[in-house]
């Protein structure tokens, strides 16, 4: 009659996890990691348990399984145990570390201006307002109406061919006719071409970070009143 280690099935099983995590990249060893945790140690220790009783079952009584092996596989057990509670450890630690490096990028940013995903354009008497755009591909030409509360333009600026990526916008604050707007909330939509096909140019909004807190959904900037913002969302720091 042939019998199964119940230890040696169960440390296969966690040595096939394991060597995913040694021949991953550090992306893909993360994810392997999260395999092997999702198999509890409870889990593991009932398999465990369900195959020692079969074997007990199914032993020879003329042969029956030998205490101190049954002692053995009971140490091995906890050592397989072990090492599922070692790699949950591990995830949380790794976690934590995550949470405090996105903390830390976040705080950095107190008292600096950033570009976030909007339309707003913020205009403060005696000083330029900042905003950008964020660009898919380089293009040929690219232009940036600025609109009052009721939707009338007051200036456009042409900022000609311009590369893929953010491009940041700076206004004096003055319209067309070279008079200064009053302080204030604008507008700005963004228009871009190439070769004659329109690009689509998505415009962002500049903000003061004030504080920082720290939620489930990571970092949050706190913008004044442009409001809360994820740090995720910052697409230029200036």
């Amino acid at each position: 009659m042939t019998t199964v280690n119940p230890t040696s099935a169960l440390i296969a099983q966690l040595n096939q996890s394991n060597s995913s995590l040694g021949n991953s990249s550090s992306t893909s060893s993360s994810q392997a990691l999260g395999s092997v945790t999702n198999t509890s140690a409870a889990a593991m220790q009932n398999n465990f348990m369900t195959l020692l009783i079969t074997q007990l079952q199914n032993q020879n009584p003329m042969n029956p399984m030998d205490s101190g092996q049954m002692t053995s596989q009971l140490a091995q057990i906890s050592t397989v145990s072990g090492i599922s509670q070692l790699n949950k450890t591990l995830t949380a630690l790794n976690t934590s570390l995550s949470g405090s490096q996105s903390m830390a990028a976040a705080t950095s940013l107190i008292g600096h201006n950033v570009l976030v995903p909007g339309n707003t354009l913020q205009l403060t008497s005696g000083s330029p307002a900042n905003a950008g755009v964020t660009l898919p591909q380089a293009v040929s030409n690219l232009t940036v109406a600025i609109k009052n509360s009721a939707g009338t333009v007051l200036n456009t600026l042409n900022l000609g061919a311009q590369p893929a990526g953010v491009v940041p916008i700076t206004w004096n604050g003055l319209d067309k006719s070279g008079a200064q707007v009053p302080s204030g909330n604008y507008q700005i939509v963004a228009t871009a071409t190439q070769g004659g096909a329109s690009v689509t140019a998505t415009p962002l909004s500049s903000g003061k970070v004030g504080s920082v807190t720290m939620g489930s959904q990571g970092a949050s900037l706190d913008l004044g009143t442009l409001g809360s913002f994820n740090l995720s969302s910052v697409a230029y720091i200036q």
